[in-house]
């Protein structure tokens, strides 16, 4: 009697033993790498981001080498990036780009940070806002642009290459226009001289963008208010050799006057 109790206590004893290795190595395998990225990977398609950051930066700490370590360092920059968390977002990309710069996928990396700013609503490209022009910060379609361009210059053959010239043409006429903006805001508050420096960087820092034609107006327009005729008349001659059909130009081809000038705003 005494010996099967014994013998049914050691038998207890190894089956708990049993069932607490099993569970312990059932555990293991519900935090192994593919687990991990699987769970993340299905909430970020049922738009669970929180949840879904969460467990990549869980994937990321446990398993920071490796295939599965560097996509979940991927995927938190993108994350981030749909929770319009951009300062988050522009980090991530920048240590993937320094770990990895010679990833397969680091291409995809700088077009995600070109990504994060190109639509900064409060930035340059809030044109339905009525902020002061001059006020806006155009530091983001600056930042975008460089991404971009870095993008393009190292991978010129990258699948997002061609998007993202496309993307560089539209931030490059949208700078172009935001000093534009700025010198006309300065030309009605008769500020000529910032009008007509801020309508020149236009044109010199973003040469053959549409907002040219309305730059080298104001130009004409403060240097005549400042009562600076030969750079008035040289920057008419500029106008009209360019843009000959200027909506900016009187009936006989000379920039309007003055007095008119509230017709073209």
């Amino acid at each position: 009697m005494q010996k099967s109790l014994k013998f049914f206590i050691f038998s207890l004893a190894l089956l708990l033993s049993g069932c607490s290795l099993f569970g312990k190595k059932h555990k293991e395998l519900d935090n192994s790498p593919e687990k991990l990225y699987k769970d993340a990977s299905s909430d970020l398609d049922s738009g669970r981001y929180d949840s879904a950051l969460e467990t990549f930066q869980k994937l990321e700490s446990a398993y920071p080498f490796g295939v599965y370590g560097e996509q979940a360092q991927m995927e938190i920059a993108y994350v981030h990036y749909l929770k319009d968390e951009k300062e988050e977002a522009v980090a991530a990309t920048d240590l993937f780009i320094k770990l990895h710069p010679n990833h397969p996928y680091v291409d995809y990396m700088y077009y995600l940070k070109g990504l994060v700013n190109f639509n900064d609503k409060k930035g340059l490209l809030d044109f339905i806002s009525h902020q002061d022009p001059s006020e806006r910060d155009p530091k983001a379609a600056q930042d975008s642009f460089a991404a971009f361009k870095q993008l393009v210059e190292r991978f010129p053959d990258s699948i997002y290459a061609e998007d993202a010239r496309a993307r560089m043409k539209y931030l490059i006429n949208s700078l172009s226009q935001y000093e534009v903006d700025v010198a006309r805001y300065y030309y009605r508050r008769k500020a000529y001289v910032s009008a007509a420096e801020r309508a020149q960087a236009a044109i010199k820092n973003y040469e053959g963008t549409p907002a040219t034609e309305e730059a080298l107006f104001i130009m004409a327009r403060s240097y005549d208010a400042l009562n600076l005729t030969d750079l008035r008349d040289d920057t008419d001659r500029v106008l009209r050799m360019n843009f000959p059909n200027s909506r900016f130009l009187s009936p006989t081809g000379k920039v309007a006057t003055s007095k008119h000038w509230w017709k073209f705003w």
